[in-house]
């Protein structure tokens, strides 16, 4: 049976309606191979009649790897003109979008693989621009559509979250621009990064959920921040009917931050300095806010000794007992049970007798009662933002730091995202 070796290279190639005319394999180089399209030749697009070729452009496309090595397909694009001398139509190019958009410079399908690669799978837009033999610039050309596709945020959210991540280090300074994740934490489903805006301010995370539709925002039940001032401002403007939950974790953290910070002050009021290795403050800060039920008999009685030692007058002490309270909070199922405790505490903490931090802890209580006991309610927090702000933190590894935010959202959005992945076949891209 014989065998076309042309019709063979051509189904290698694997493109619809091209003819292969050549193959040129150089050591060192990339492999090329040159087609052009087949099939019949359309008519004349205002007389109707039928059109010849006037000439053959050469376009070279970066296309997907070959056994290793960097590929390009050289299109011998058909230039067609009209025979008949009284037309009025100039020349045109036939060309087919299932091999190349206009003016894109590598193949329909290596731009598809491309965008995989560095979207779904995280790797770096050097690296595929590599093996795909091209410049890096060209790799990035479908993710807008598909981050951009409305279907891609569901028409229900249930409980929507926002957090903070550092963006990029500016100038000489190091100036540190902060961008806000907003991201659908509703119980049952993974989380999903619906969108990333400029700024840790209220004015970007507003600006995108008042841009939701009406229905959309009515839907939100719940808004979950940490003790986020600019935040709480964003879900009151913008999401007025969903109940605002405070963090569990981050209201923890407060409190051990109130904690470290008696810790520190004492220190310096008792031996005029910073801790040192030797202070017996200093040898407790790591006890200090480890939770209590994981210090074992032999560390009990070594945070008891030291402070002892390093608190004459149990400041540490108090500040070190009212964090393992407000730790307590989130024991109590009961909500009204709840609101009770956390009411009694803050009033408890502010008392003048307790250290300037511990009556700081209780305002602070006080300030955001309604949004720490709505936990009660909700059981919901930003845990699922925070690995979000995970994968947000792998593509910046990945990609060695970014400079522009445009590249940036398109990034993080293709791997957090979670864009339809089958819609990538229908794009044109831009």
């Amino acid at each position: 049976m014989e065998t076309d070796p042309t019709r063979m290279c051509a189904l290698l190639v694997g493109l619809p309606e091209v003819t292969v005319l050549a193959v040129e394999d150089r050591l060192g180089e990339p492999l090329v191979v040159h087609v052009e399209q087949a099939g019949a030749r359309p008519w004349c697009q205002r007389c109707g009649g039928p059109s010849r070729v006037k000439d053959r452009d050469l376009v070279a496309l970066a296309d997907l790897p070959c056994f290793g090595r960097p590929a390009r397909l050289v299109w011998h694009k058909f230039r067609l003109c009209c025979p008949d001398g009284d037309c009025e139509m100039g020349s045109w190019t036939w060309e087919d979008s299932r091999i190349a958009v206009t003016r894109q410079v590598m193949t329909d399908r290596a731009g598809r693989w491309a965008t995989v690669q560095v979207g779904m799978l995280g790797r770096t837009v050097a690296e595929v621009a590599r093996e795909l033999g091209c410049d890096w610039h060209t790799v990035i050309s479908f993710g807008t559509a598909l981050v951009d596709d409305p279907d891609r945020i569901a028409e229900i959210v249930e409980a929507l979250g926002l957090d903070e991540t550092l963006f990029v280090r500016r100038g000489e300074r190091h100036r540190q621009e902060f961008v806000t994740s907003i991201v659908d934490v509703s119980p049952g489903r993974p989380a999903q990064l619906l969108d990333v805006v400029a700024g840790r301010t209220a004015v970007g995370p507003t600006e995108w959920i008042t841009a939701r539709s009406h229905t959309w925002r009515q839907q939100v039940r719940w808004a979950v921040l940490d003790l986020s001032g600019p935040y709480r401002k964003t879900f009151d403007d913008a999401l007025p009917g969903a109940a605002q939950v405070a963090d569990p974790f981050h209201v923890v953290k407060h409190a051990n931050q109130k904690l470290d910070e008696c810790r520190r002050r004492v220190q310096n009021d008792t031996l005029g300095h910073r801790g040192r290795k030797d202070d017996p403050l200093y040898r407790a800060r790591r006890l200090l806010t480890k939770a209590h039920e994981r210090i074992d008999d032999r560390g009990e009685s070594k945070l008891l000794g030291l402070l002892a030692a390093g608190d004459p007058h149990g400041e540490v002490r108090d500040a070190w007992h009212a964090k393992e309270i407000v730790r307590s909070i989130y024991d109590i199922a009961d909500a009204e049970l709840a609101k009770e405790f956390v009411c009694e505490l803050a009033i408890e903490l502010q008392h003048e007798d307790n250290p300037l931090e511990v009556r700081s802890l209780g305002r602070t209580l006080t300030r955001w009662f309604d949004e720490i006991t709505n936990w009660h309610k909700a059981f919901v927090s930003n845990g699922p933002t925070e690995a979000v702000n995970n994968l947000i933190k792998r593509i910046k590894r990945i990609g060695f730091g970014f400079r522009s935010f445009t590249h940036y959202r398109i990034r993080v959005l293709l791997y957090a995202g979670r864009p339809n992945w089958d819609l990538l076949p229908t794009i044109t891209p831009r």
